[in-house]
């Protein structure tokens, strides 16, 4: 698919515009109630990955004003008509899971699976579904892999590149450079796992290290980060989804 220079246009506007609030969305408590699940109805909904908390808190940063402002985009330019007023929250053990294909885990960095949810995570992949993994950097990095081995022992960890189909699922990414939100020196670098290590195969897995395209999206009313990167991170999580639904 191709989208033209306007749509392009219109997730600037939208952002500028603050078309988005994060102040009309509920923010995340730490003393609040996660959100109710919606119900299975075959609608695309957008599923986060919670997991138990050891060393501090991290599943759940942006929630869930990333997911209104992620999921009101797609709704705007695809042809997706997702859930846009709620979203949901499942254990990688949880078997309501496999109902929805693409799923979110955010600060993989303090991720640390017990031996059912390292078997829910392998049978979701194996079962076509699509994880897509942000919100992490530098030495975090160690327990991210050392994690994600406990579900795919045998995984190969690639280096993306713009050549990849995924970089050109909806919009024509043109440039991979980007910077973590809160350290503009922190280069972003984009990994994947692919099924049977086949390049050839489909993604199961994509990974956003020193990066946090979660955060771009939560602030994209409230101007705290560049307007134009701020896009890209729309265009890279459109991206992920319609590769993910795609393949």
């Amino acid at each position: 698919m191709r989208v033209a220079t306007a749509v392009a246009g219109l997730l600037t506007l939208l952002v500028v515009s603050g078309g988005v609030r994060p102040a009309e969305a509920q923010r995340w408590d730490r003393r609040a109630r996660i959100e109710p699940n919606l119900p299975y109805d075959g609608k695309f909904t957008f599923a986060r990955i919670r997991y138990t908390v050891h060393r501090r808190s991290g599943w759940e940063f942006d929630y869930p004003t990333m997911e209104r402002h992620l999921m009101t985009m797609m709704e705007t330019v695809t042809g997706l008509r997702p859930h846009v007023a709620g979203s949901n929250v499942h254990g990688l053990d949880d078997p309501e899971l496999l109902n929805y294909p693409i799923a979110y885990l955010s600060e993989p960095g303090y991720w640390i699976p017990n031996e059912a949810e390292a078997k829910g995570l392998r049978e979701y992949l194996a079962r076509g579904g699509f994880l897509i993994v942000d919100d992490f950097m530098r030495g975090e990095w160690y327990n991210f892999e050392e994690s994600i081995r406990k579900a795919l022992p045998q995984a190969q960890i690639v280096r993306l590149d713009l050549s990849h189909p995924i970089f050109d699922a909806f919009f024509r990414i043109k440039t991979l450079e980007m910077s973590y939100p809160h350290d503009p020196y922190l280069q972003a670098e984009f990994y994947g796992i692919h099924e049977d290590n086949d390049p050839s195969k489909r993604l199961m897995v994509v990974i956003n290290y020193n990066n946090d395209i979660g955060d771009y999206m939560e602030w994209s009313g409230e101007g705290w980060w560049p307007v134009d990167t701020t896009n890209e991170a729309y265009k890279f999580a459109i991206n992920y989804i319609i590769y993910g639904l795609t393949h």
